[in-house]
């Protein structure tokens, strides 16, 4: 058997399935419970310290 076809077959078979089962991992460590409150702090990221400058304890947090 030649190498590209077992490659092709192992890409259609196996490695599909690796693949979707790491796309339901990401999907389900997404939308976990108790994550939006991390995306939220991360999505006001830019609008802390409008007025001055974060400290150095402040810019550790």
């Amino acid at each position: 058997m030649e190498e590209y076809t077992l490659l092709r077959q192992f890409a259609d078979s196996w490695m599909l399935l690796v693949l979707f089962a790491f796309f339901v991992g990401i999907v389900i460590w997404v939308f976990r419970p108790g994550a939006s409150k991390e995306y939220k702090d991360t999505a006001n990221i830019p609008f802390r310290h409008q007025d001055k400058p974060a400290t150095p304890k402040e810019a550790r947090q």
